[in-house]
């Protein structure tokens, strides 16, 4: 199995990956590491991901149904809850989200108390998800690292009007994430560029990650603009039981 291991300064006990689209059994078009069970692919297929994917970790991840929210949930509350965002004091607690594109970001504090996971699509995005999550660790934003994972890339994601108009009214520097294209109403957006203004609003400076295309890189990540019918990668964060502070 492939994983993206975060590069960035979250303390020693504070553990995170992404997942890519390798080292699975799923069959085409799932191929092969396909962890939503929300796609079409056989259940049996993604029960053996799962499986492969929960050696990696202490606990079985706790796994949200995603709705495009801003909706931030602790873990233990409610199995399989609504929400876009989730977050856990407990050791051992793994939180994660699931994309093909949207936007996967992982949240710790400098301490280690606390993590979290959101899954900012759009309209995620637009609708405050990374700032509810913000709120909800409960700790001074400034004390907040956060890692973006892989998503789909500004060379690769139009948008129209709406989309542009949704983030521009919240946030006049917003229009510089935006490039028109010769179709009237059409742009090509920078979603990374989006999540690190809202953050910054929101009072996170430590902003790592980002700069992958999961459009772009087809061996490596799955794509829902591209292929449609696709699987699921999924990015967790825990802190180990075994050595929290």
């Amino acid at each position: 199995m492939k994983v993206i291991v975060p590069d960035w300064p979250a303390p020693a006990w504070v553990k995170c990956l992404m997942t890519t689209r390798a080292g699975g059994v799923s069959q085409a078009p799932w191929a092969s590491l396909n962890l939503g069970d929300h796609v079409g692919d056989a259940p049996a297929h993604v029960a053996a991901n799962r499986a492969r994917l929960r050696q990696q970790l202490p606990a079985e991840p706790g796994w949200l149904r995603q709705v495009h929210s801003a909706r931030v949930v602790e873990l233990g509350r409610a199995p399989n809850p609504e929400a876009d965002a989730a977050f856990t004091r407990e050791p051992g607690q793994v939180c994660a989200v699931l994309t093909a594109d949207c936007l996967p970001v992982l949240f710790c504090d400098r301490a280690g108390t606390v993590v979290a996971a959101a899954h900012a699509g759009w309209r995620g995005l637009a609708n405050g998800v990374l700032e509810a999550t913000v709120a909800a660790m409960q700790v001074e934003p400034g004390e907040i690292l956060t890692w973006m994972g892989a998503a789909i890339g500004s060379q690769a994601f139009e948008v129209g009007d709406e989309v542009r108009q949704a983030f521009v009214a919240q946030h006049a520097e917003a229009a510089g994430a935006f490039v028109p294209q010769p179709t009237p109403g059409k742009w090509l957006a920078d979603i990374y560029h989006l999540a690190r203004i809202r953050l910054d609003h929101a009072g996170v400076g430590m902003v790592h990650g980002g700069g992958r295309c999961t459009f772009n890189e087809a061996e490596t990540f799955y794509s829902y603009r591209r292929d449609g019918v696709t699987g699921r990668m999924a990015a967790l964060i825990w802190i180990n039981p075994a050595t929290s502070a």
